[in-house]
């Protein structure tokens, strides 16, 4: 299948490039970004055409994959629907629910295939406990915790981020959390959100229609010695807690391909499809309204 890749910053060069590149059932056919140069460069460097037209690559492309803003993506992800391509799409969706609808009624309209890069649901220790838990039931609380140091460490590629400073932790790791509590304790009935602080720090709580709640605590401005990701179960079962992954985000954006692939091929939506995206910003966009709409 002809895939090609929309953006050009760090996400792009350290992530979809290389997966993309090196799948053997892709072929990578072109680079679009906003700066020309850019996308000359990443692909030279990954034996692609570039483009300065996006949309004489959606006419040569079965596919697009997306590193870019969330409010770029929806916009150039309804557009790539519209030309036919299936969409390997990153997280957030989009920043508001609205556009998140967009993306998700183009897919269905055009009838093409969509998977949103939630990276933890594509590393297979992750995604095999998640699968787990929601198959062994009886959860009473979730819990956890997904801190970044993007803003307290120093060279950080992603610290330059536009719309993570605006939109904060909420936005750019509570999709990733989110990706695990939902489909293991279901969907919220009720979300609170917590004020802000330290820094970009927001705390949610969920209440499931399975008879559970959850809490999440989110941050991308944590001391870099206290970075890093947890989720705790307690129940019926015990205690279980996440594993880590053995393999990095390269390999597991190579696993979304494989998923698009599969969709495309079968037919049948996958698990993280641009609807649960919109479930997820859902979510967000409840929260971001009861801090009064303000981001970080």
């Amino acid at each position: 299948m002809r895939i090609g890749l929309l953006g050009t910053g760090p996400w792009a060069r350290a992530a979809h490039a290389p997966a993309l590149s090196g799948h053997p059932d892709l072929d990578l056919a072109g680079v679009w970004g906003r700066r020309p140069e850019a996308a000359e460069e990443l692909a030279g460097l990954h034996g692609a055409r570039a483009y300065d037209d996006v949309e004489a690559l959606f006419a040569d492309v079965d596919a697009v994959a997306v590193a870019l803003p969330p409010a770029v993506q929806a916009e150039l992800a309804v557009r790539a629907a519209r030309a036919g391509c299936h969409l390997l799409l990153d997280k957030p969706l989009a920043p508001t629910v609205a556009q998140g609808r967009a993306v998700v009624g183009a897919a269905r309209e055009a009838g093409v295939a969509s998977v949103v890069f939630f990276t933890t649901r594509f590393q297979p220790e992750p995604e095999a406990w998640i699968t787990e838990q929601a198959r062994a039931g009886g959860w009473f609380t979730g819990r956890a915790q997904w801190l970044g140091a993007v803003f307290t460490s120093d060279g950080d590629p992603f610290a330059a981020s536009e719309w993570r400073r605006e939109k904060g932790a909420l936005w750019d790791v509570g999709p990733h959390a989110l990706s695990v509590l939902l489909p293991v304790l279901g969907e919220p009935r009720r979300v609170t959100a917590a004020a802000y602080g330290p820094g970009d720090t927001v705390h949610l709580v969920l209440d499931h229609a399975g008879g559970a709640s959850s809490s999440l605590t989110l941050s991308l401005t944590a001391p870099p010695a206290a970075a890093g990701a947890m989720v705790e179960l307690r129940g019926a079962a015990g205690v279980t807690c996440l594993p880590e992954a053995s393999e990095g985000a390269a390999s597991a954006l190579a696993r979304a391909a494989d998923a698009l692939l599969a969709a495309v091929g079968t037919g049948v939506p996958h698990p993280c499809d641009a609807a649960f995206a919109l479930r997820v910003t859902e979510i967000l966009a409840a929260a971001e309204a009861q801090l009064g709409g303000k981001t970080r």
